[in-house]
């Protein structure tokens, strides 16, 4: 069987972006949202986002460098009887929502802790209560149709079809996925996600009643984060600096 080629197409362009996610990877392991050799995340290196890169079967994200990163074609069926296949979840939910969702260059698909704990209560909406659970107000599709370790084509196509037309979603008993235009934005994201599931745990935590914004105030404060977009780019440039700091292997 034929091995699946993790460097061709090697292009300026993409050699940033697999730097970006090798990153992203790193960083996400500090943070404490990895799940031991599981989760994984993906960016698209073709306009139509069928080609992706993912991170390999089983390598922890402490690990993982520019160069480890496999690309695959999302529309090339064999994949999974291919050598250095991916995980069987990584293909069923990353293959379904790059073929069917373009728009979703990146996806990073993981279990940060207080947003995981929030996918296990009955109601997991983020309610707004402060600047960042606003953030995602009417800007999250919730999926409470959980049908168990998502391997097969079925679960993944209902998954990508539960994105709808946002670009975070809180999946119950599960986990979490956010897609971005850049790994950066959808990195910062997932960073604010977590940060407004802490505050929403340790609120509920107290057993007093929630002070939850009225709508059109919160519909304010979310619409108020789009002036402020270009600080994910200032935010993950920090990092990546953090990163090579200690280490810029990883961008190998």
């Amino acid at each position: 069987m034929a091995k699946l080629n993790n460097t061709a197409g090697n292009t300026r362009d993409e050699q940033k972006l697999r730097e970006d996610l090798a990153a992203a990877f790193r960083l996400a392991e500090q943070f404490g949202w990895h799940e031991a050799v599981a989760n994984h995340f993906s960016a698209t290196v073709s306009d139509d986002g069928s080609r992706f890169l993912l991170n390999p079967r089983w390598q922890h994200f402490s690990t993982i460098c520019a160069g480890d990163l496999l690309l695959l074609d999302a529309n090339d069926a064999t994949v999974m009887e291919q050598d250095n296949a991916p995980d069987p979840s990584a293909w069923c939910i990353h293959g379904a929502v790059h073929r069917q969702v373009p728009q979703a260059r990146v996806l990073l698909h993981c279990y940060p802790p207080y947003t995981t704990a929030l996918c296990g209560l009955k109601d997991p909406t983020i309610k707004p209560i402060d600047q960042n659970t606003a953030r995602f107000f009417n800007r999250t599709a919730i999926d409470l149709s959980f049908g168990g370790i998502a391997d097969d084509i079925e679960e993944g196509n209902r998954i990508a079809s539960a994105f709808g037309n946002q670009s975070t979603l809180i999946m119950g008993n599960h986990g979490v996925s956010v897609a971005g235009d850049t790994v950066a934005e959808a990195f910062d994201q997932l960073y604010y996600l977590e940060r407004a599931a802490q505050t929403l745990i340790l609120a509920y935590s107290t057993g007093q009643q929630l002070n939850v914004m009225e709508d059109e105030l919160a519909e304010k404060t979310a619409a108020g984060w789009d002036d402020y977009s270009g600080a994910a780019f200032a935010h993950f440039e920090h990092l990546k600096s953090q990163l090579d700091k200690n280490d810029s292997g990883w961008r190998d």
